[in-house]
């Protein structure tokens, strides 16, 4: 692995343009459990009995309280973990310029991103489905099943269910993120959810040097990927951040 973390460490500091592809394994460490795989919410529940938009507008306390309100409660206290802090500090470097990201934990923007692209919504913020006020999930009271609207109306979150489109703002932000970087970090995703999944093919066919961070391989391994570091997230960005700032010290010494 040390290998590994040195040259995709050098790829890093030589890039111009660097863009980041976040999932939920990247949030695990900061104790938010991913929605699939082993461990996940969906072996908890059926993500079209809790996650659809019909199964929401039809009985929506049924998904507040067996789902909104446990996830509200996950990530009021998740803070940013090692590999949310050393994307931002790449940020920092003048390296990265924008996160794409399946999570709507909003631990990108705690961390320091500023070009953020939530490519399925955030949880931060409700609205409400009959005005459209919005208020931050932190400030509603729970104590109400469905919690509402000044107005009367019931608050939904911000973020994509199942049933519904990406955001075609997100989406295109993403195509141009995507197809301008010259090197995409992928991280803590399984690459299989569309279309998600489809942006570091668009950042390799555009030329950019694709580089995965996951625990297992993944359908870019070996194909769209040109390294896979294989670890955790946080000790991997750890390590990785680390080395591109030496190398970067060297190269200001010369």
């Amino acid at each position: 692995m040390e290998d590994s973390i040195k040259k995709v460490a050098g790829y890093i500091a030589a890039a111009k343009h660097v863009v980041a592809l976040t999932g939920a394994g990247i949030s695990v460490e900061s104790g938010i459990p991913p929605f699939r795989g082993k461990g996940g919410l969906w072996e908890k529940f059926d993500p079209m009995e809790v996650a659809h938009i019909d199964s929401f507008m039809k009985n929506p306390e049924k998904v507040w309280r067996l789902l909104i309100s446990a996830m509200k409660d996950l990530l009021v206290s998740a803070k940013p973990n090692a590999a949310h802090l050393g994307l931002a500090r790449l940020e920092e470097l003048g390296l990265l310029k924008t996160v794409i990201t399946q999570n709507i934990d909003g631990l990108h923007q705690m961390a320091g991103n500023t070009d953020v692209v939530e490519f399925h919504g955030n949880f931060a913020w409700l609205r409400c489905l009959d005005c459209g006020s919005r208020e931050q999930t932190v400030e509603v009271e729970l104590s109400q099943m469905p919690p509402k609207c000044e107005c009367g109306g019931i608050f939904r979150p911000e973020c994509v269910f199942f049933g519904e489109t990406i955001p075609p703002k997100e989406l295109d932000r993403s195509q141009i993120a995507a197809s301008t970087c010259d090197l995409m970090l992928v991280v803590g995703t399984s690459a299989v959810v569309q279309p998600a999944a489809f942006m570091p093919v668009i950042a390799k066919q555009s030329g950019a040097t694709v580089i995965e961070i996951n625990p297992e391989p993944t359908p870019l391994t070996g194909t769209t990927s040109t390294i896979l570091v294989q670890g955790k997230a946080g000790k991997a960005m750890r390590e990785i951040t680390a080395e591109v700032e030496r190398i970067l010290a060297d190269k200001r010494q010369l």
